[in-house]
């Protein structure tokens, strides 16, 4: 049985990476690649994949954003987020979301494979060495500080990714091409729904939710 794969990371060289890896199967095939969030959901409608590798943190609309897209749109693909966050807070984050497994990007190359094969059979997969930690978790979730995310719009976090890569509320309307009156509204609402009221403590919450990095 073929499986069809997108790649969607920001960093070419992880895309190729990963491309050279999964080429030594004859039954995997990469039908595509995206390098940002919204690229990946104009990827994903063309060449209908089994399977999409997704990266949390990416331009234009974050990993965990975009699988909750593909999720709702009825596609038949499978999300393999595979991330430097080892986390449990991330991996709550893209499983609400809709994937079907998370994957540390300092796995082996084999287990990547056998991610692809579980997800493909209709499992779930967790990286061994995170497993334990989701586990712990759940049975402590007043320990997940990530859980707030949840309470953002798809359009929050947006703006709040943007805010932590430095972009100022002027740049940030032209980029999602609204007025600026409107991101004044969405950075107030941000800094009330997450009790923040600093740009750096924005930014810090961002990248320990895995929504840039460091």
């Amino acid at each position: 049985m073929e499986t069809r794969i997108v790649l969607a990371d920001d960093h070419r060289i992880v895309r190729e990476g990963l491309r050279m890896l999964l080429d030594n199967r004859n039954d995997i095939h990469v039908v595509g690649e995206a390098s940002d969030g919204e690229e990946v959901l104009h990827v994903v409608g063309q060449e209908l994949p089994d399977v999409v590798v997704m990266d949390i943190s990416m331009p234009k609309l974050s990993g965990i954003d975009a699988t909750r897209r593909i999720t709702e749109s009825g596609s038949r693909a499978k999300i393999l987020v595979l991330s430097m966050h080892e986390s449990p807070g991330y991996v709550e984050e893209v499983l609400r979301a809709g994937a079907s497994g998370y994957l540390l990007k300092d796995s082996a190359s084999e287990e990547l494979v056998q991610a692809i094969d579980a997800i493909r059979a209709g499992d779930s997969y967790l990286s061994p060495s995170i497993t334990q930690q989701v586990v712990d978790a759940l049975a402590h979730p007043a320990d997940r500080p990530s859980s707030a995310v949840s309470v953002l719009s798809e359009r929050e976090r947006q703006v709040l990714t943007l805010i932590a890569e430095g972009l100022s509320s002027k740049e940030i309307a032209r980029d999602l091409g609204v007025s600026l009156k409107t991101i004044e509204s969405h950075r107030a609402n941000l800094m009330d729904k997450l009790e923040i009221h600093k740009v750096s403590g924005l930014v810090r919450f961002a990248i320990r939710v895995g929504l840039v990095t460091a």
